[in-house]
């Protein structure tokens, strides 16, 4: 599973909390993950927020539809949203936690998804 989150502190969080279950690698910035992807890893959940800087997870996600692997997002929120952000949430059938989480919510969402 890749996390993608700029905020440091959440992506180990998580990465500590899911690594008993499943390999977790984390990446702070969602052109690193996209250029990770393009270069040939591959994985079944993509954790990514929302709201960063340079490139968002909604840029993550248009690019990732382009190569059909948008719907393994799972959207991470920290409720400052844009109006175009909610568009986009409302838009899309990924489902989405907001910060701060509960990691017994995220196992059980990211388990669902694994098999």
């Amino acid at each position: 599973m890749l996390v993608v989150d700029d905020e440091v502190i959440v992506a180990k969080v998580l990465q500590r909390g899911l690594a008993a279950e499943h390999d977790v690698v984390c990446v702070h910035a969602a052109r690193e993950a996209l250029e990770r992807i393009r270069g040939g890893d591959r994985f079944d959940v993509i954790l990514c927020d929302l709201m960063m800087p340079e490139m968002t997870g909604i840029d993550l996600h248009h690019e990732l539809s382009a190569i059909g692997l948008a719907d393994r997002m799972i959207f991470l929120t920290g409720g400052a949203f844009t109006s175009a952000a909610r568009q986009f949430l409302d838009g899309v059938p990924n489902a989405r936690l907001e910060k701060p989480f509960d990691l017994q919510q995220v196992r059980a969402l990211v388990n669902a998804r694994v098999r």
